[in-house]
């Protein structure tokens, strides 16, 4: 059940991914301590989707904005947007991707090595499916959309994966 959570930064911006069920608050905090990132300075959460598995530890994070499929949230404040093409920095961007759930979306960021995705169109780098899916069609198109613009594929559920041909459309 544990989720993929990630972290990227760019400028200013200091951005975890999905920060749901761990066996351990550690496996958070922990690597995020090793970079010097402490978790006040977290500016910015972004949630691929509401499940718990992705959202229970958004609290660690007292100081962040949080992202989803359309709005922010800070303090007391909603701020209404939709989270297709929304460019958080120059090298941060979400998409819409809905598949898994109808307001799910993908966090694409621009590295020296290439455009990383962070994602739930995939489980890991295996699933051919998803069988808690609303709309498989909708999962599909999304993962030929992310194909065409990832170099590198972090899922919902595993490590990253370089895509290639045997990646599950």
């Amino acid at each position: 059940m544990a989720s993929t959570v990630g972290y990227a930064e760019d400028g200013e911006v200091r951005l975890v991914t999905d920060p749901g069920m761990v066996r351990n608050r550690s496996l958070i905090l922990d690597p995020l301590w090793t970079m010097g990132v402490a978790p006040e300075s977290v500016s910015d959460v972004v949630f691929s989707h509401h499940h718990p598995d992705h959202t229970l530890n958004a609290a660690l994070f007292p100081n962040a904005r949080f992202h989803d499929h359309w709005a922010i949230y800070f303090g007391d404040q909603r701020i209404w947007r939709d989270a297709e093409s929304y460019d958080l920095t120059p090298s941060i961007k979400l998409i819409r991707t809905p598949g898994h759930t109808y307001e799910d979306i993908t966090t694409l960021v621009g590295t020296p090595e290439g455009i990383v995705a962070f994602t739930h169109l995939w489980n890991d780098a295996t699933s051919a499916g998803d069988r808690h899916a609303v709309d498989l069609e909708a999962l599909h198109l999304g993962r030929k959309r992310v194909l065409t613009v990832a170099d590198i594929v972090v899922p919902g559920h595993g490590p990253a994966f370089i895509p290639g041909t045997e990646t599950p459309l």
